[in-house]
């Protein structure tokens, strides 16, 4: 039988008050129970029972809001003689959370940097790693031959360096010409195993040019835009050689091929190829302008080094106390000729690096007597982009300063001031200008090397003067079907769209039995036509959407019917309205893409052709299809704000636009070492500002 006490407990399971008044009973109705079974020595039997009365007090509603209740913690002080600990301050709570979270951070910093240095100490190694290595007599002795006699590299030194290089020595002779933007595009999607790669360049780097104004003037360094080629071709396990490309044999498939030996000399040798890729990329148009030799260019790294060490020597020289004020005020006067993507983004670089750097290190009177120029023969910088943005670039420069010369035309580069012809706009008139200047950079379009100069002169069909011709699958028009192709700056896609009328209508004149000049095509026979011209000519669907109005338009007697003379008519101005593609980094990146899927299904196609006996036709168009540009848009640097142009669609802005243009650029970047050496140049920039000095 329960103790009194213990059974007016057992009562008020009966009863429902509120909460807050059962837990001021329950207290002191459990303080004599407890006293008596703690004192029996029944402890842990009296703990439970109290449990159980405790809960048998609540009605099921309370349970989930008073735990934990008084009664609970005088049960709690019931069973302990020792008091509750008094509640932590909200102050001393957070103390304590900030020094975990605190804690939680060093120790994962800590970790990562035992985990690094462990890594690091992982990578050196002091064993001997030479060992007898496999190499074949005729990559010691090449075998002489080709018109010239010169020595052929059918085989290399690292042909059976390992096993997967043994097995691709035995496959076609992919070779490739440059190491630009086309060129490592085709390499880093081309399947590893399919092709006995060589890669032929004077350079063996991949230079990521968008940035290349950012490396003049110190905002990032050189060595963030540039990737060894070598890693890139490790990939398909080809092999890559340091020379130039002179000449080309096409009907011996043979690259000849000139470098420098130990003593200076110049060697020359051919590789010979299956399939050649040319992306040899262009230089600078000179437009017949006497005086280059004072200006700079910017093409490759070694440009940007030299204009670097050239724009600190002007700055240091203007310091001198032997520097008159006229003097100074020249060599701190910097040209720009060409006002496109790379002349604008220079001089919004150069501007920046003045204005937020020179002050800290220089004197002032620099800052107040540099002038920054930009001569543009067009009516507006950027006038290939949207107009308002356009007006947005120039209004930035009005806003820093930077003069710009709309519709000039240099005549003469001297080596203490510029010549120009300016239209005036109010009179018309054609006046000369001049202006003082210690550093001119030339940037004023492209134009063909001489490599592609003498490849041009061999080929027939090639008439364009700025870029070797290819057809749409990018083949070199002019040269063996299928084995060579040229991409990039060096090329340009034909849009000849009406001289292939004949090809166009050979399947419908013999379905009619008819001579295709003598056919009459209806409706339906037309959008046959007009799907084949979309298939060879990729760029010319955005002309061919309403093909019942385009047939109506080009039905000049209404017979119902387009007879040869107007179809003719019909394609000659499709292709009118066909443009050629941009120049750009984009194009090159697409194109090499393009080819090296291209590639891995022709690989794939090959043991079937091999055993029908199949090498002839136009295999490129059998298994894959026509090359089609997609513009993604352009996007420029203007000083602290930065302009995107997407169809016609743009957009503009400061920081915010900065740092998206930065994001975009960050992304296309060819690895995870140039990104991370760009983040931290970027970094570096913000913390320290630019390097102001020159080696």
């Amino acid at each position: 039988m329960l103790p009194r006490q213990a059974a007016s407990i057992s009562r008020v399971h009966n009863v429902t008050p509120r909460a807050s008044l059962l837990r001021k009973r329950l207290a002191p109705s459990l303080n004599a129970p407890l006293r008596t079974w703690y004192s029996n020595g029944s402890r842990a039997t009296a703990s439970r029972r109290l449990q159980l009365a405790g809960s048998a007090a609540l009605p099921p509603h309370a349970h989930a809001h008073t735990y934990p209740t008084r009664a609970h913690a005088a049960t709690i002080r019931g069973l302990s003689t020792k008091a509750l600990p008094a509640p932590k301050s909200r102050i001393l709570r957070y103390a304590y959370r900030t020094a975990a979270t605190l804690g939680t951070f060093v120790a994962v910093g800590g970790g990562l940097v035992v985990a690094f240095f462990l890594y690091d100490a992982s990578t050196y190694n002091d064993d001997p790693i030479a060992a007898d290595v496999p190499v074949s007599e005729l990559a010691l002795n090449p075998r002489r031959g080709g018109p010239k006699n010169l020595p052929i590299a059918d085989h290399f030194v690292d042909d059976d360096d390992c096993a997967d290089n043994k097995e691709v020595k035995h496959k076609p002779k992919l070779v490739i010409l440059g190491t630009g933007w086309g060129s490592v595009a085709l390499l880093k999607q081309l399947n590893p195993k399919d092709y006995h790669v060589t890669v032929i360049s004077p350079s063996n780097t991949f230079l990521f040019t968008p940035m290349l104004p950012s490396a003049t003037v110190g905002t990032l360094e050189l060595r963030s835009l540039v990737e060894p080629v070598r890693k890139i071709v490790r990939r398909v396990h080809g092999h890559f050689l340091k020379a130039k490309a002179e000449d080309v044999e096409f009907s011996e498939k043979l690259v000849e091929c000139s470098a420098l030996d130990a003593q200076g000399k110049e060697q020359r040798f051919y590789v010979p190829y299956d399939k050649l890729v040319v992306g040899v990329g262009s230089v600078t148009n000179p437009h017949g302008v006497h005086g280059l030799e004072y200006c700079h260019f910017l093409k490759d790294i070694s440009d940007a080094r030299i204009i670097r060490n050239s724009v600190i020597k002007n700055l240091e020289t203007a310091c001198l106390p032997t520097t008159s004020d006229e003097e100074r005020r020249r060599l701190l006067s910097f040209v720009i000729c060409g006002g496109g993507p790379t002349g604008v983004e220079f001089a919004a670089e150069l501007f920046d690096m003045l204005n937020e750097d020179l002050c800290n290190l220089f004197p002032r009177l620099l800052r107040n007597e540099i002038s920054v120029h930009v001569i543009q023969s067009r009516s507006h910088i950027l006038n290939t982009y949207d107009e308002a943005l356009s007006q947005y670039a120039e209004q930035r420069f009005a806003h820093d300063s930077i003069d710009i010369q709309t519709n000039s035309r240099v005549k003469e580069v001297k080596e203490d001031r510029i010549m120009f012809s300016q239209k005036d706009e109010e009179s018309g008139k054609i006046v000369t200008k001049e202006i003082p200047m210690g550093f001119c950079l030339w940037s004023t379009g492209v134009a063909q090397t001489d490599f592609c100069k003498r490849l041009a002169a061999k080929l027939d069909g090639q008439n364009n003067k700025h870029a070797l011709e290819t057809d749409t699958h990018l083949r070199l028009s002019g040269s063996p079907l299928g084995d060579v192709y040229a991409i990039g700056d060096c090329a340009t896609v034909q849009n000849n769209v009406s001289d292939h009328i004949v090809n166009f209508l050979r399947t419908t004149a013999w379905e009619k039995g008819k001579d295709p000049e003598k056919l009459h095509l209806t409706y339906n026979d037309w959008r046959g036509i007009a799907k084949r011209v979309k298939q060879r000519f990729p760029q010319a669907a955005n002309h061919l959407r309403r093909l019942d109005k385009l047939f109506e338009q080009y039905d000049i007697d209404k017979s119902g019917t387009l007879d040869f003379g107007e179809l003719r008519e019909l394609l000659h101005q499709i292709d009118s309205k066909l443009t050629s593609l941009p120049a750009t980094a984009q194009r090159a990146n697409q194109q090499g893409q393009y080819l090296g899927r291209k590639f891995n299904k022709i690989a794939q196609a090959a043991p079937g052709m091999a055993l029908n006996d199949v090498d002839y036709g136009d295999i490129d168009d059998a298994v894959y299809k026509a090359f089609e540009y997609h513009h993604l848009g352009s996007l420029a640097y203007v000083g602290n704000a930065a302009i995107f142009d997407y169809n016609g669609y743009g957009l503009s802005g400061g920081l915010l636009a900065v740092y998206l243009w930065r994001g975009v650029y960050f992304a296309q970047s060819v690895s995870f070492r140039t990104r991370a050496l760009l983040a931290m140049d970027w970094t570096k920039r913000a913390l320290f500002g630019r390097d102001l000095m020159n080696f």
